[in-house]
């Protein structure tokens, strides 16, 4: 990734675009620190992330990937797993799952489940799910809807906008379904072989050219060009 300056602000809900190989996850990983920059510096609230400590940044920043495991866990054992790090009582750590639970439509049969025993959709919302208990200042997901149904997607995007604007939590979202993006964003990020291409508020936006230029992209990368 190159010379890529942005400045997010509390509670903005960034969708993150490009085609495959863009740089998307990598942006996401940077910063998350799973991978450090080369170059650059990065800061968050004023202070520069290397002088963060790994654990605590992470307790402010929280990154769902595609993949997510439990761990062995079940998923009640996962989504409480957090908390229990955190010292949190029993009746916390039991009231913020319910929450959201109930908020992402979760039945309460699942909690008893493993990971075998749910499908890859089911994986990713409990996923979500656990990232969320954990009620962190800034979200970072990796395409949150890409095993999920047209309907439990659309009630995902719905529920992460009222989050963002009820407690102000940032969110970043890699996302290729422009449709839940358009529902879901305030700003816009354009990536193309790790370049920042556009930096656009969600009224600036023009998602006809949009599409056709991920389409031209991805046709582009596809066949070598």
């Amino acid at each position: 990734m190159q010379d890529i300056s942005l400045e997010v602000f509390q509670g903005e809900r960034i969708a993150i675009v490009g085609p495959v190989g863009a740089g998307k996850t990598s942006l996401l990983r940077l910063l998350n620190r799973l991978i450090e920059p080369t170059t650059g510096k990065m800061y968050l609230e004023n202070q520069e992330y290397r002088q963060i400590p790994v654990i605590q940044l992470r307790q402010m920043l929280v990154l769902v990937l595609q993949e997510s495991k439990l761990l062995g866990m079940t998923v009640g054992q996962a989504l409480a797993y957090p908390l229990v790090l955190r010292g949190l009582s029993k009746q916390t750590i039991e009231q913020r799952v319910s929450h959201w639970i109930e908020q992402l439509h979760i039945p309460s049969e699942w909690l008893g489940r493993t990971e075998v025993q749910l499908s890859a959709g089911q994986r990713q919302l409990v996923a979500i799910a656990r990232a969320l208990v954990i009620q962190p200042k800034i979200l970072l997901l990796d395409e949150p809807t890409s095993a999920l149904d047209a309907g439990t997607a659309s009630h995902l995007m719905q529920v992460l906008t009222q989050l963002s604007q009820t407690h102000q939590t940032t969110i970043l979202m890699v996302n290729h379904q422009l449709e839940l993006a358009q529902m879901f964003c305030t700003q816009l990020l354009h990536l193309h072989q790790g370049h920042l291409l556009a930096n656009q508020k969600v009224s600036e936006i023009n998602w006809v050219e949009l599409r056709e230029s991920l389409i031209q992209a991805e046709a582009q990368d596809d066949f070598g060009f």
